[in-house]
């Protein structure tokens, strides 16, 4: 099983459910909103990023793609539609379980 965050929105839906179905396990969720968000850092076990880009302050995307760098996670950025967030992931993590080969 693999672990992902999911950094923008406030509600996801139905998102982690269909994650969790293609074998996602340990899905944290983190708004991304608010400006202290900044200061967090990648919780340890995280094997994967997903970026929700038309919900997320600019400079914590930026920040958060340092420290993902740093601690080599792969980011994966989508708008908030399932069909973004599945091609995101498969083309982000080849050997995933999204895998779009």
């Amino acid at each position: 099983m693999t672990s992902l965050m999911i950094v923008g929105a406030d509600h996801l839906g139905s998102i982690p459910k269909k994650l969790e179905e293609m074998g996602y396990a340990n899905i944290l969720h983190i708004s991304g909103r608010k400006t202290q968000m900044v200061k967090r850092d990648i919780p340890a076990g995280v094997d994967m990023i997903l970026v929700l880009t038309d919900f997320i302050n600019h400079n914590l995307t930026s920040v958060l793609k340092k420290k993902a760098m740093e601690q080599d996670v792969p980011v994966c950025y989508a708008k908030r539609s399932w069909c973004s967030i599945y091609k995101a992931i498969g083309q982000c993590q080849p050997n995933c379980p999204l895998s779009t080969k």
